[in-house]
């Protein structure tokens, strides 16, 4: 019960998160490291790789392989949390505590060893 629980809260946080990236482009924008070329096209792939990766993650067939792309995904996206870190970026106009910033780090993780744990461990959640 408690893994079927994770699976749709999982699924909804993806799906929701990639649909922001479209809906609200200009909130990831600070976000993009110097480093990283054409920032909108990243930003809307990063939006629809969480948006495949969350509806995936939803078809018993597909979820071990979804899992595995949005671990993938999160790694990807970790220099945009270290991007905010170093410059101190707000989010929505608001500047968040540093501790906030440096708690976004390991938050990584933790979603990675969830995505793990609700997709890629077991197959037989449906």
């Amino acid at each position: 019960m408690i893994r079927k629980v994770s699976l749709v809260l999982l699924v909804m946080f993806f799906v929701a998160a990639g649909a922001n990236h479209f809906r609200d482009p200009e909130l990831y924008l600070p976000m993009m490291p110097d480093w990283l070329p054409w920032h909108r096209g990243l930003i809307a792939l990063s939006g629809v790789a969480e948006i495949l990766g969350g509806l995936g993650a939803g078809f018993l067939k597909w979820r071990r392989r979804a899992g595995w792309w949005l671990i993938a995904l999160l790694v990807a996206v970790f220099p945009a949390n270290v991007q905010m870190l170093v410059d101190h970026i707000p989010i929505a106009g608001k500047q968040l505590p540093e501790w906030v910033l440096w708690a976004r780090l390991p938050l990584q993780l933790v979603m990675m060893i969830w995505v793990w744990w609700t997709c890629v461990k077991r197959r037989d959640v449906n």
